[in-house]
């Protein structure tokens, strides 16, 4: 497993529709170790408290494998062409990880970097900021379909992080996958 970019932004108004709002959904990559605190990377911002950040949704993960799907949507929606690409962070993501996808991380498991210990605490619901980003109105009700959520994650440990960096998972209780959280959340 292995942690392919390390992304963050800074919260700036957006134009949706008519309408101007705060967003740091577009997380841009960045280069050298990344301070990793309790309520989130050094450098990032949530812009809307009530759904994003906090101890528990400290770190959005997201997993590279999902990424052709997203292309091969966004060129059916006319948005982006067939050979275009996505850069990591386009998902919104603090992490893009490679080799763990939803139904293989469960509340509690525990991914240990050389230089911090984040642990798995629930799905990431999307939003219409989503949609916007994506650049289709349906984007929101796609990552509800495929269950391609990504997961929040908790700082157990604080310390740094890097691209490129090989990680551990340590499964916890393997109670309830976040795949599955995720449906049944997005069912009630």
């Amino acid at each position: 497993m292995k942690l392919l970019s390390v992304n963050i932004a800074r919260a700036h108004e957006i134009l949706i529709g008519q309408r101007r709002v705060l967003t740091a959904i577009d997380k841009r990559p960045v280069d050298g170790p990344i301070e990793v605190q309790p309520l989130g990377l050094a450098g990032d911002e949530q812009a809307d408290l009530s759904v994003h950040g906090g101890l528990s949704k400290a770190v959005y993960a997201y997993p590279s494998e999902h990424y052709a799907f997203w292309r091969t949507v966004r060129a059916q929606a006319k948005v982006s062409g067939w050979d275009d690409s996505l850069p990591p962070g386009a998902m919104g993501e603090n992490l893009t990880l490679e080799g763990v996808l939803e139904d293989g991380l469960y509340v509690g498991d525990r991914l240990v970097f050389p230089g911090c210990v984040l642990a798995v605490s629930e799905p990431r619901f999307p939003c219409f900021k989503f949609n916007a980003v994506m650049g289709f109105p349906q984007a929101a009700k796609l990552m509800a379909q495929s269950g391609f959520c990504g997961s929040y994650l908790a700082v157990i440990e604080a310390g740094t992080l890097s691209a490129g960096q090989d990680f551990e998972l340590v499964p916890g209780p393997r109670e309830v996958n976040i795949r599955e959280l995720f449906r049944a959340r997005v069912r009630a």
